[in-house]
């Protein structure tokens, strides 16, 4: 690395000190056999330093992520289900991917090189160049899938509050430049904070949902006479599409595991990761669960909407609404960034621009930020279903099943009954990714058919309002 002066120094991770390592590892050729202390070592003269988040602040960008607008559309699923199996389902998931993302966790400590699930994709499939291709497609296109799904409650939320002033398309727009400028900054260190803003106010927004459901004298668009339905098992003749959407819908909100290689990859010391992982973990699994019971029961079968906020009357839905705008924004910008960082450490794999203040640097970058934006904007007015695809991201226990078992190769996974059972329990999570890439596809051409027939779907380009 030129004028680094770390030609022989690296630094131990283990002891935390200087040592001596081989020179090789210090010239200036990919760092994908460097130890995290030695990645460390290295960007301690950059301008910009990526491995600098402490285990507090990955906690932070892990509650931004996971404390989001998706949790107020539990109460939905819990009216398909009915109320006995969406506890039980919420709980489930939330163990299994705790654990899968324990196994993640294990396998980007283990092999620092990794920065992206693209990186683990390509290594779980043998070093295939086809299998980081189409990794990479399937990461982008989930980031920019999200990031269009913020920029439409974003144009939703505007609707709401101001009666449908303005066009749609303008409400849209509004929402991808703010997000677009708080997307800027370089570093996961320095989102954290606005992680950390965005959550609490998630949390406040989630937490005047419960409480305005449970105080309205009735839910919105409430009919004489016809008093909220809550059911304790789904309600006879729900069926496969609609029961499957459910599980999907909440399946996908915990199946945020495609940024942690990204989070970790930006640790200072990846193996506090568990730390972030089991306090965000608990919260969510808590969350979510008394969310969608509380606000069910309050609302019921046939009042019930997603998000939640649109079963509150409507003073109470814009000042519960209001509360979740930091996520809207954030959460969107936090896609956007870790999309646009992966293109942007492609582009510049070497350069000194990936870790400096340049002019060229800072171009690139921000017309990277800017292009997913623009792609947002288009795929939330081009395709209007496109929600209903993202769930098929939660087949993503089959990735996180391979990497246990790479991590215990040949006759080690066997190694005893608990490692035994571990293994058995994989091999079933491989089962089950399948089968949710399966159902899920099927699941979900179903619910963008149904929708079409039911005219649920808005036009492309259309400024109808979508207000709540």
């Amino acid at each position: 690395m030129p004028g680094s002066g770390l030609k022989d120094v690296g630094f131990d991770a283990e002891n935390n000190d200087l040592k001596r390592i081989p020179s090789v590892l210090s010239s200036d050729s990919s760092a994908k056999s460097l130890s995290v202390g030695v990645q460390i070592a290295r960007e301690s003269e950059h301008e910009i330093k990526y491995r600098t988040c402490s285990w507090q602040k990955t906690a932070a960008l892990l509650f931004s992520e996971y404390i989001c607008l998706a949790m107020v559309s539990f109460p939905w699923s819990f009216s398909v289900l009915g109320m006995v199996p969406g506890v039980i389902v919420t709980v489930a998931v939330a163990a299994t991917c705790l654990y899968t993302s324990l196994i993640l966790g294990r396998f980007c400590i283990k092999h620092p090189e990794m920065r992206d699930v693209c990186d683990i994709g390509q290594y779980l499939f043998g070093g295939s160049q086809l299998a980081y291709n189409l990794t990479a497609l399937m990461f982008i296109l989930n980031n920019i899938f999200v990031q269009a799904l913020h920029v439409i409650t974003g144009a939703k939320y505007l609707n709401t509050v101001s009666n449908s002033a303005e066009c749609s398309l303008t409400f849209g727009a509004i929402t991808a430049i703010i997000c677009f400028i708080v997307s800027l900054p370089r570093t996961l260190n320095q989102m954290s904070g606005l992680g950390t803003f965005s959550a609490i106010t998630m949390g406040i927004a989630v937490l005047l949902t419960i409480i305005f459901s449970g105080v309205q004298s009735h839910p919105f668009g409430y009919v004489a006479g016809q008093e909220p339905l809550v059911t304790r098992i789904p309600i006879p003749g729900t069926s496969y599409v609609a029961g499957m959407s459910a599980f999907l819908n909440i399946t996908y909100t915990f199946v945020g595991q495609v940024m942690i290689p990204t989070f970790i990859a930006e640790m200072e010391n990846p193996k506090d990761f568990p730390k972030a992982l089991w306090a965000v973990t608990i919260a969510e699994a808590v969350i979510y669960t008394i969310c969608g019971a509380v606000v069910y029961h309050f609302v019921g079968n046939q009042y019930v909407t997603a998000p939640a906020f649109g079963s509150l009357t409507q003073t109470y839905k814009i000042i519960a609404f209001s509360f979740a705008v930091p996520t809207i924004i954030f959460l969107g910008a936090l896609y956007s960034n870790v999309a646009a960082r992966f293109v942007f450490f492609r582009l510049f794999r070497e350069s000194h621009h990936r870790h400096s203040n340049t002019i060229v640097g800072w171009a690139v970058w921000v017309a990277l930020v800017a292009a997913t934006w623009v792609l947002a904007w288009i795929i939330g007015e081009v395709i209007p279903f496109f929600s209903d695809m993202l769930s098929l991201m939660s087949s993503l226990f089959i990735f996180w099943a391979m990497a246990y078992l790479t991590l215990y190769p040949g006759k080690s996974k066997w190694d005893g009954p608990w490692r035994s059972a571990e293994t058995l329990v994989n091999y079933f999570f491989i089962l089950l990714g399948a089968y949710i890439t399966v159902a899920g596809t099927y699941t979900s051409v179903e619910s963008i058919i149904q929708s079409y027939q039911a005219r649920a779907v808005a036009g492309v380009f259309t400024c109808a309002s979508n207000a709540l």
